[in-house]
């Protein structure tokens, strides 16, 4: 599977993350990460004219057996649409690290202001055979896209 494959697995796994938040809300359940485990979003990111948008922030994890990206999802105005900003390859090293999503938008689909990101650390684990997600953090928050 290629790079580009995962990352679009990684994000629909995501998406299914936010449209079923019960499914990582009691830290103690098995599958699920440990509290020592976090993403954070940066307060900025950025949108450029052609619809480039970058958003970062950091993130720690441990005890990853499969790939693990850092995805984020940002959405802006009263929509609840919501549009996939890239995805970082993460080592589960119990490391504070930082990430960095690019991708580029429509132009005029995102301007600078207020925005809404949701940012996910999620695994792929195989089991059985086939790629099952785990969640090592999750976070969501406002931020302010400068052009």
């Amino acid at each position: 599977m290629s790079p580009r494959q995962l990352m679009g697995t990684a994000a629909s796994l995501t998406l299914l993350l936010f449209a079923a938040p019960a499914a990582y809300a009691a830290p103690a359940s098995p599958g699920l990460a440990d509290p020592y485990e976090r993403v954070t979003v940066a307060s900025t990111g950025r949108v450029l004219e052609d619809g480039t948008v970058t958003l970062s922030g950091t993130y720690r994890c441990t005890g990853s057996r499969g790939p693990v990206f850092v995805s984020a999802s940002l959405g802006q105005g009263e929509s609840a649409v919501r549009k996939g900003v890239g995805g970082t390859k993460a080592i589960c090293d119990g490391a504070v690290r930082t990430w960095t999503n690019t991708e580029r938008t429509e132009p005029g689909r995102f301007e600078p202001g207020s925005a809404h990101v949701e940012a996910t650390v999620m695994e792929l684990r195989s089991t059985g055979g086939l790629p099952q997600p785990y969640f090592h953090a999750a976070h969501q928050q406002d931020v302010m896209l400068n052009g």
